[in-house]
């Protein structure tokens, strides 16, 4: 696993934003972190009180295996603003490279050899035998964004997953700005 390119937008601002519900004069509300601030973005997920966390952008590139896209492709957490093909490329990748260390030798051979197989005969039936013989050790990488509030729910379901990918994700967040102070109430 992978992540670079991470960029965080309207931390302050979002801050400032989870005082409204109890300012009468939003002019005076700022981007201090303070008990409350913090009380409402750890609050239980489902009652509402973190809602404003969701102002909270995250956007990064994430390289993952297989296996952990179809698990984090069934959240609604996460947008995909675009992504390696493995339609479109699997018979062009490098495939030593792109899968990750629990890949058994043995399959990345037979794979290379699925896939030299299809640039040569660039039959149709080679290239389905090529594509769905693929490994869950493939890695692939997107561009992704989310929000602090989803991010919560992420670390809250997988810190302690047994992939270690899940884990090594939820380390990550916990690198975000005031994320483990915020959400974790952790200095």
């Amino acid at each position: 696993m992978k992540i670079e390119n991470i960029k965080v937008y309207d931390l302050e601002e979002s801050i400032r934003a989870s005082k409204f519900p109890m300012a009468t004069n939003t002019n005076d509300c700022n981007s201090e972190i303070t008990k409350t601030t913090i009380n409402l973005a750890s609050s239980e997920k489902g009652e509402g009180h973190d809602q404003w966390l969701t102002g909270v952008r995250v956007a990064f590139d994430l390289t993952f295996s297989n296996k952990a896209w179809v698990e984090l492709e069934r959240y609604r957490f996460v947008e995909f603003v675009s992504s390696q093909s493995t339609m479109h490329r699997i018979s062009k990748f490098n495939l030593s490279k792109q899968y990750n260390e629990y890949v058994d030798t043995r399959i990345i051979n037979i794979m290379e050899e699925l896939k030299d197989k299809y640039n040569q005969s660039q039959d149709k039936e080679d290239y389905l035998k090529l594509l769905y013989s693929n490994p869950a050790g493939f890695e692939l990488t997107a561009r992704l964004t989310t929000n602090y509030r989803a991010l919560k729910t992420v670390y809250s379901q997988r810190k302690n997953h047994r992939l270690p990918e899940w884990q090594e994700l939820c380390k990550w967040i916990e690198t975000l700005p005031e994320f483990k102070k915020l959400v974790l109430k952790e200095e």
